[in-house]
């Protein structure tokens, strides 16, 4: 058997390995030389991040763990190109590697998963909500601040059966992953106004070495750059935020049909006692320096006390 054109490095996870396969289907219909029987491989990559499944991520390290045994294999030259969920990605690439293609994004809002209840609001006081991500934690806790919140970890069905056995009341998932997974019916809605997603969120990223053209002239053809706008603005304002796992940041960029981009950020205490929340509009094409300029208002806003 001949050896593949093209390697894409992945993590195992159903929703990982669904990722990855819809960008083997985005590059398959656009060039016919990946279209053939084996010229694409997806490579399963097991990482630090899907190794740790008893604490918050945060306490392990905080971003890049489910990328970092990926990264080594492009490095190394095991893989071609790596499938990403945006949202896992940290600010800072490591030398040499680039992110060359962006997949159109989903809906980037959270689900709210609370059997018969539809609302935050309409939550039980004092209810059990599960989840192990900073930003969902602090700000459930700003809007309510009755809440008990937990560490929930584990993929989208092992948090659903844990709701559904009682071991907490509620939880919060992304909908960009309960579609790709055929659970649209899964949850309801949560409204920006109150959930603002995690930067990235929905947006599934392709990564490759910089020097190999080859490769990124093939993940240029699929490349849907309104998403790559778009998360552009997001991690530049997360970058001058320094931000991590151990700091709820949030933030959500839409390009609109004229062209201008809106970019929404927050930076919230862990316990939800304060926040502040940033807006931005301008032109898509400027979307790095929007991000920027918002970061750097919430930084100034902030202090430097303020997640101390």
């Amino acid at each position: 058997m001949a050896a593949p054109l093209l390697r894409l490095g992945t993590r195992g996870s159903k929703l990982a390995l669904v990722q990855a396969g819809l960008v083997r289907e985005a590059l398959s219909n656009a060039m016919p030389a990946l279209a053939q029987p084996g010229a694409i491989e997806v490579v399963t990559i097991r990482t630090t991040g899907d190794a740790i499944q008893d604490r918050p991520l945060a306490d392990a390290g905080g971003k890049g763990l489910f990328v970092k045994e990926i990264e080594e294999a492009l490095l190394d030259n095991r893989i071609d190109a790596a499938v990403h969920s945006m949202k896992d990605m940290p600010t800072a690439l490591p030398s040499g590697l680039m992110i060359a293609a962006f997949l159109p994004r989903e809906d980037a809002r959270d689900a709210l998963i609370a059997g018969e209840t539809t609302r935050i609001a309409e939550l039980r006081k004092g209810a059990i909500v599960g989840t192990s991500a900073l930003r969902r934690r602090a700000q459930l806790l700003h809007l309510r601040p009755d809440l008990q919140i937990v560490n929930l970890r584990g993929n989208v069905d092992t948090r659903l059966a844990k709701r559904e056995a009682g071991v907490v009341e509620a939880t919060l998932l992304a909908i960009a992953g309960l579609k790709r997974l055929g659970m649209d019916h899964v949850g309801t809605p949560v409204a920006e106004d109150e959930i603002l997603p995690a930067v990235g969120q929905g947006a599934v990223c392709i990564e490759c070495r910089a020097d190999d053209n080859g490769t990124r002239t093939w993940l240029a053809g699929v490349d849907h750059a309104p998403t790559g706008r778009a998360v552009a603005a997001e991690h530049a304002m997360l970058a001058v935020l320094d931000g991590s796992c151990r700091t709820p940041i949030a933030g959500h960029a839409v390009i609109n049909a004229d062209g201008s981009l809106h970019l929404r950020g927050r930076i919230i205490k862990p316990d939800g006692s304060k926040m502040h929340a940033v807006d931005r509009r301008g032109a898509a094409a400027d979307s790095a320096a929007l991000g920027k300029d918002a970061g750097l208002e919430l930084k100034r806003r902030c202090g430097p006390d303020f997640l101390s």
